[in-house]
């Protein structure tokens, strides 16, 4: 009779943990899904001579153990942009951090095709400890920015 009772409560305490699926004490939900964003006024970085991309396509976040990696895809206004990078801003105090989607031009002048052959994809990982403090991730271009908060 025991052993029936605490099989059964064994399985109510599994079934519950369905629950936290869309809990926010869940890791995998931390940050959601992006959205359109303003764009946040930084210090410019001298040394960084690249250009913003042109325009935020999407932005997701993907959790990982040692913390999270942020993708984002920009378009460009032709092809032949190159060396895309997420460059990371300093985080505000109210826990937003702001990644720069820089982007180098061309060297020679380059033809307009299809959007899909202009857009360029990147990715930047972010440890626990660069996450910490922060509440808000913001990936934005020359023209617009996303964000996703927790």
């Amino acid at each position: 009779m025991i052993r029936k009772a605490t099989a059964v409560c064994l399985l109510l305490t599994l079934a519950a943990c369905g629950g936290m699926r869309d809990s926010r004490l869940n890791p995998f939900n931390w940050f959601g899904t992006s959205e359109p964003a303003e764009k946040v006024v930084i210090k410019e970085t001298p040394q960084d001579r690249r250009e913003r991309v042109q325009t935020v396509l999407d932005m997701k976040i993907e959790q990982v153990s040692s913390g999270a990696i942020v993708r984002a895809t920009g378009l460009t206004p032709t092809q032949g942009w190159w060396e895309a990078s997420l460059v990371p801003q300093p985080v505000t105090p109210e826990g937003v951090l702001v990644l720069d989607f820089r982007i180098s031009p061309p060297f020679e002048t380059q033809p307009v095709n299809t959007q899909r052959s202009r857009e360029v994809t990147v990715a930047l990982h972010l440890s626990k400890i660069r996450l910490a403090n922060v509440r808000k991730i913001v990936v934005q271009g020359a023209n617009d920015a996303r964000s996703a908060g927790r």
